[in-house]
């Protein structure tokens, strides 16, 4: 493993010109109006986990188009007033797994919202949501990158992002949560997750996307060789007509976009030999984001990003941003 990408002093810089679609505004608009008109449903149902100072609740809601999604609520059992909460999004073929998988932010004080991802978690993490897959999806290959790739509105991140923008609505209306002080955050899936739906989702106040994914498609296809951006490369590889009509797709889910549109106080974070998440594909997103940003930079990692070092840094700046 060593540098690939460009230079520290060039990626600080990259602003790459933008690929969106003039409907861009309207296809989302649209698309959470026509999931809103199904009721959120939101149940939390306390399950014995044998912990003694964290409170876990198996959550149910009404996600894309009235589609159940599971997730945990995790809540102090100490605690006084209403809390700040984060919403947590899980890395690619992850699941919920267990409450006691979840305990830093709880143990910190505050209520932490984790979200299951739909059709995903048999790859090193259990889910328990399915993904009814939609008429007209076409032939796609093998994981989750293609699926329904010819039509925004068949794509498989339409269903995921709507999912995660009714998971913040879902822990907005817990009466232990403070629907002022919502933060999101995820690594690598979950903070291309993140950068979603803080555009799309005025109740989120901070961001806290790690080594995201799902920015800077064209780019990432073109340098990465690893999953899961590889299985769009290797779908176009096979449907050589289909080339424009997939990156057309992809620029309504494209977190560069969304970043332009996210004004609340983000903190990044970067891994300058990330093979997964190409350096210049999260600066992509960062350097256009709108609104106040930092960004952690982890010079000699990879995907893993800066782990425990990084977690330290999103306490601190949720104890400035959001002080319990």
């Amino acid at each position: 493993m060593a540098f690939f990408d460009l230079s520290r002093e060039e990626l600080e810089l990259y602003r790459p010109a933008r690929t969106e679609a003039s409907d861009f505004d309207q296809f989302w608009s649209w698309t959470l109006a026509e999931t809103r008109s199904f009721p959120l449903d939101a149940s939390f149902e306390l399950v014995d986990t044998g912990l003694r100072t964290i409170e876990a609740y198996d959550v149910r809601f009404n996600g894309f188009h009235g589609q159940q999604v599971h997730g945990w609520l995790m809540l102090p059992k100490q605690r006084e007033g209403k809390l700040p909460c984060v919403v947590e999004f899980l890395g690619y073929g992850g699941g919920r797994g267990f409450p006691t998988d979840w305990l830093l932010w709880s143990s910190m004080g505050y209520a932490h919202l984790i979200m299951d991802t739909r059709g995903q978690g048999s790859a090193w993490s259990k889910g328990d949501t399915p993904d009814p897959e939609p008429e007209g999806s076409n032939p796609h290959h093998p994981g989750f990158m293609t699926r329904g790739i010819l039509n925004p509105e068949t794509y498989y991140y339409r269903r995921v992002f709507t999912d995660a923008v009714r998971a913040v609505e879902c822990a907005a209306g817990h009466p232990a949560v403070d629907p002022e002080r919502i933060a999101v955050t995820g690594g690598s899936q979950g903070g291309g997750i993140s950068i979603a739906v803080t555009a799309l989702s005025d109740k989120v106040k901070v961001m806290m996307p790690d080594v995201p994914f799902l920015c800077h498609y064209r780019r990432a296809t073109q340098i990465a060789d690893t999953d899961p951006y590889a299985e769009i490369k290797r779908y176009c590889k096979v449907h050589r007509d289909k080339i424009d009509q997939v990156f057309r797709t992809l620029s309504y889910f494209d977190g560069v976009n969304f970043a332009t549109r996210s004004l609340v106080p983000a903190l990044f974070s970067v891994a300058l030999m990330d093979m997964i998440c190409p350096p210049s594909t999260v600066y992509a997103a960062y350097n256009y984001y709108a609104g106040p940003k930092q960004i952690s930079v982890w010079e000699f990692n990879d995907h893993e990003g800066g782990g425990s070092y990084q977690a330290q840094e999103k306490l601190r700046f949720m104890r400035e941003q959001m002080p319990v």
